[in-house]
Formats: C-alpha cells, structure tokens, sequence
C-alpha cells in the first residue's frame, strides 16, 4: 500500500528534484485540508510508481510555506524536476488533481 511522503525542510528538495511530485501544504487545524486527506491517500495509491504525492504540515515547517508563498491552505504545488510548474489552492476533487497530474505525467 503506498502512502504519501511526509516532507519536512530536510528532504524536501530531494523528494521534489525529479519526475512529477504533488504536494499538498496543510494543517491539522484546517477543516479543508481534513476534508482531502482521503483524497491525497487514494492519489498516493493511484500515482504510486509514477508521481510522488506528498504532504507538508504547515505549523511545523513553516519555513517551506514562507518559501513557496503559501498564503491559504490547502495550497497544492506540482513540480515537475523541481521546479513548481502548477498550483492549486483550497479543497478540489480528486478529479481535478488527478487531471493536473496526468497533463504532468
């Protein structure tokens, strides 16, 4: 069963530094970011082998939300070879992030 990455400052940039990776910035106070946690679980076993899907809990790494302008959560960044080539903010459906991996893949 894959489950998604938990990124902290330290293996944060050599997660994302290649192929596709989405990340999902949250917090456990937010009611959004609860909402599609189910979500990103499910993406992770849909994606496992093909994209990385990972997680950043904004209350303890705050230094990565200051770098990547998180301003709302849920904010979702894609990168693609570790650059940020996409984002989305607020709950979606996993259609929605599903589509935005494919057009990555």
């Amino acid at each position: 069963m894959a489950k998604y990455v938990e990124l902290t400052k330290s293996n944060f940039d050599s997660t994302v530094a290649s192929g596709v990776t989405m990340v999902d910035f949250w917090a456990p106070w937010c009611g959004p970011c609860r909402m599609i946690a189910p979500v990103v679980e499910e993406l992770a076993e849909d994606y496992d082998g093909r994209a990385t899907i990972a997680k950043v809990n904004t209350d303890e790494e705050q230094e990565l939300a200051v770098k990547y302008g998180i301003r709302s959560i849920p904010a979702i960044l894609f990168f693609k070879n570790g650059q940020v080539v996409d984002q989305m903010v607020g709950a979606a459906s996993k259609d929605a992030f599903a589509s935005k991996l494919n057009a990555l893949l």
